[in-house]
């Protein structure tokens, strides 16, 4: 960062005074602040501040040279209903140059968060401030963050405002409440575009510059607002009802196959004008996609970012095609739900991110070539909140957010996936129609302006006409997930009684919902597990009788979630789990089998299954999946396996025979899918994860300089980058000279990213001390991209023994760390640098540890509390394991 995280705290810089471009002391007769000098904003502040502001508009200008600052002038208009006390506006650390209120200089107490206007300069009515300031531009992602190009020195930038990083880029009211328009003019360089929410009226050459002016905007929140400037690529199609263009840097541009990008934006388009019965709302419809983002993608109102890393890849596979449509989708579905209507403060993000996940996938699999979409969101999303919903941190989807500081503290699968997830099972208790008539009501109703959960779930009560509290409370309010079950008896082959049962996690956890799901009952019949009968439930409580399935045939599996409608932790009968572990290549249905599948992967969680067991499974039959999507999952699974092996690490013939095993399996699936590169790429990149003996890393070293056959691939850059990585992270002998000899030929920012990864992972005592001293230098000149990437990189399951030997101090180090670095950085850092070993005296020390820490910031201490848990769970499956241990 170029802002050290601790500047010169309040008490010291409150002095300074901006009084038309010249700074002053503080005369001792200043009055107090309206609200706490500190870098956020509370939630009672902030509606402090908008039950006293309305009608706000912005007028900004801004200088862009490509250098390291860039200047700006905002002018803010507002009406104010009175002049009991000072009003605010957020700017994070800029150079402030002249502040005027209503047409005259003023003195102005800035204290590097906000700016704070004496009432006596201000009216009753509508009120004019504008201020004139310069800001370094950010490198961590958020504000305007800048980039060089490595590989031609070209400079780009993009904005990311998301969820209060408006303020690092110009003064304004940083809250969602207080929505406004933006007139926008940039002077930039003659080979830049500049992209904002609107397009651009008029471009006017300025010597070595240009100066765009652009069409005032609609009412947005601020986060909602955007702009971008560099010597960005652009591909544009103007087939559809709106205009569209696409961005990259020029460097990657061979890369990006814009047909793509523009064929599922205008199918997305389609199905959304459709559902929500409401025009887009935006005239046009950028994408860019931008360099060392924070997150996969930003919906900004007519000018969406979308992550570098993952959606301008070469040569990409059908899994990362589904992935980027999923996404555009996502953050289409956010232009009406969430700029459109927007959440009045940040406890109401969960619903707009739970919808657009949602929608999202609805959009995907109704409007384009990917039909399993909703197979996928089980597997993926979904697993990941049903985790997180296990977790001894897990909260409810809506929860309290005192202060922007905690606006993303929640930000997360609980968020996203149980929310989408909750939203499903909610469609089909309501039925499809009425929910879709009931989000088109919201939306009309509630258009350009702030709304409520109890806005959106009353609207879907009236449509639906049913009382819905009883719904929201229990699912919204409540944390955890539940688990149900098929409880039966059979006489004569028949089933004698049936019931579904429900049990909460515990008795800090004890809610019990209702929802609609389907029990499915199957028969092995000539090979072939056939469904017998399949029954709607609608289920509340602790025991609901399907009556329906009495009189069935005597089942050889019942799965109580059938085709995945509702949000439900499935603990499979006896007889089922049996049929599971043995019969899984007799299953035609892909999502089911990817639910079976999962209940085994769960029994090895919960330490119930020996992973020994599971992976002889995996073992016998992943070589048999056909599902290029279920695959995808099995595979993934057995990575988490050998990462559960290498985190015990076990040191004799069963780890060793495993290993090979896997090697073996990995390298055969290779060599039966030649011809076919998405699957073959899903079985070597399985293979490149696995390799650990000396005959599969002089396998990968031969393939990475063309000397061995890689069964008729052709490497793309991003798996050269993986094999050098996998190579230095066991140390094969000459791997640490391939980092420099590909970063010669690679030059790229992907390249430099992949070269830290292959570093940092390199079991060298030094190397891990070195790479730990950057991470926690909050003052390194690095950019943040490359920082994340080393924390994920630096200590493998497989090099516990190198973790160990600072575990202790950095573990000690954590709440200094905590305390000094900024929630970005955090957010990284406490999930991958809090140290783990699998073993009992690992656990001791974070449990001490977390006895300890109680001052930790919240998300810091959740992610504690989440290691902890993990380690007893990798210790839990070890003790559990039947082979030796």
């Amino acid at each position: 960062m170029n802002f050290p995280a601790h500047r010169t705290m309040a008490i010291a810089i409150a002095s300074a005074f901006v009084f038309g471009g010249a700074v002053h002391a503080a005369p001792a007769q200043q009055a107090a602040p309206v609200r706490a000098e500190t870098a956020f904003l509370s939630q009672d502040d902030a509606f402090a501040r908008s039950a006293r502001i309305a009608n706000v508009d912005y007028v900004l200008d801004f200088t862009l040279t490509g250098k390291e600052t860039f200047a700006g002038t905002t002018t803010v208009t507002f009406d104010l209903k009175d002049t009991n006390s000072a009003v605010t506006l957020d700017l994070n650390k800029a150079s402030v140059k002249s502040v005027s209120v209503n047409g005259k200089p003023v003195q102005a107490r800035y204290n590097d968060w906000f700016i704070t206007i004496d009432p006596a300069h201000l009216a009753k009515g509508r009120n004019t401030v504008t201020v004139a300031y310069e800001r370094l531009h950010s490198t961590n992602g958020e504000g305007l963050h800048r980039m060089v190009d490595p590989a031609d020195g070209r400079v780009y930038t993009y904005s990311h405002f998301e969820p209060v990083a408006a303020q690092q880029m110009f003064p304004l009211f940083d809250q969602p409440d207080l929505k406004a328009s933006y007139t926008v003019t940039v002077t930039a360089p003659k080979d830049w575009h500049v992209v904002t929410t609107t397009r651009e009226t008029k471009i006017i050459d300025a010597g070595a510059n240009r100066r765009w002016t652009f069409k005032q905007t609609r009412r947005l929140s601020p986060y909602n607002f955007s702009l971008h400037a560099g010597p960005y690529q652009v591909w544009e199609d103007n087939s559809g009802k709106y205009p569209m263009r696409l961005f990259a840097r020029q460097s990657l541009a061979k890369q990006v196959v814009p047909a793509d990008w523009f064929r599922q934006t205008k199918a997305g388009m389609t199905f959304f004008e459709e559902y929500f019965g409401i025009p887009y709302q935006f005239e046009k419809y950028d994408q860019l996609i931008v360099p060392d983002f924070l997150y996969g993608a930003m919906e900004n109102a007519g000018a969406i970012t979308f992550a570098e890393a993952r959606y301008g890849v070469a040569n990409m596979t059908a899994d990362q095609k589904q992935s980027m449509t999923e996404v555009i989708m996502h953050e289409m579905a956010h232009q009406w739900f969430g700029n459109l209507v927007t959440m009045k403060w940040w406890n109401g993000l969960w619903l707009n991110e739970s919808f657009a996940s949602f929608m999202g996938i609805l959009a995907t699999a109704e409007s384009t070539e990917f039909k399993d979409s909703w197979q996928k969101f089980y597997q993926t999303g979904k697993q990941r909140a049903y985790i997180q919903d296990q977790t001894a941190s897990t909260h409810p989807i809506e929860v309290p957010v005192p202060s922007s500081a905690n606006a993303f503290d929640n930000i997360d699968a609980i968020t996203y996936s149980k929310g989408g997830a909750a939203l499903k099972q909610l469609r089909h208790l309501l039925g499809e129609e009425v929910f879709r008539k009931g989000v088109h009501n919201y939306l009309v109703k509630y258009s350009w302006q702030n709304a409520t959960l109890d806005d959106f779930i009353n609207t879907l009560a009236k449509t639906a006409g049913r009382d819905l509290s009883g719904w929201t409370k229990e699912w919204l309010y409540h944390a955890g997930v539940n688990t149900i079950a098929a409880n039966y008896s059979c006489s004569n082959g028949k089933i004698k009684d049936f019931s579904l049962t429900q049990t909460a996690p515990g008795k800090d956890l004890p809610t019990l919902r209702e929802q609609r799901v389907q029990v499915a009952a199957f028969k092995i019949d000539g090979g072939k597990l056939s469904l017998i009968k399949n029954v709607p439930v609608t289920y509340k409580g602790a025991k609901t009788a399907v009556k329906d399935l009495d009189g069935a045939a005597c089942p050889d599996l019942v799965y109580p979630n059938y085709q995945d409608w509702g949000y439900a932790k499935v603990q499979l009968d006896a007889r089922s789990f049996d049929t599971a572990r043995t019969k899984l290549s007799q299953v035609d249905d892909p999502l089911l089998r990817a639910m079976l599948w999962q209940s085994l992967w769960d029994s090895v969680r919960d330490a119930q299954l020996p992973l020994n067991d599971f992976i002889t499974v995996a073992l016998n039959n992943a070589p048999q999946e056909k599902d290029y999507t279920l695959l995808g999952d099995v595979l993934g699974k057995v990575v988490q396996s050998k990462a559960y092996l290498d985190a015990m690490r076990l040191d004799n013939a069963y780890a060793k025979q495993t290993y090979a095993a896997l090697e073996k399996m990995a390298w055969d699936g290779v060599l039966a899918h030649k011809g076919n590169a998405d699957v073959q790429r899903r079985w070597f990149s399985l293979y490149v994860s696995v390799a650990s003996s000396p005959e599969a890393l002089a396998r990968l070293a031969g393939i990475l300089d063309g000397k061995m056959d890689a069964a008729g691939m052709e490497l793309t850059q991003d798996q050269r980058w993986a094999l050098i990585a996998h190579l230095n992270r066991y140390n094969y002998a000459g791997a640490d000279r391939l980092i420099a000899a590909e970063s010669a030929s690679d030059k790229s920012d992907a390249g430099q990213v992949a070269a830290v990864a292959a570093t940092a992972s390199r079991p060298d005592p030094k190397v891990k001390a070195e790479w730990v001293g950057k991470i926690e230098d909050l003052k390194t000149p690095l950019p943040f991209s490359r920082i994340r990437t080393a924390m994920g990189s630096v200590f493998p399951a497989e090099q516990g023994q190198l973790n160990e030997l600072e575990a202790d101090a950095r573990l000690a180090r954590l709440p200094a760390i905590d305390k000094a670095a900024g929630p970005v950085y955090m957010r990284a850092y406490a999930i991958t640098m809090i140290p783990t070993a699998c073993t009992p005296q690992s656990v001791q020390r974070l449990s001490r540890a977390a006895d300890q820490m109680k001052d930790l910031s919240a998300f810091t201490r959740r992610s504690l509390l989440d290691t902890l848990q993990n380690e007893q769970r990798c210790v839990a499956i070890k003790g559990a394991m039947t082979a030796p241990k």
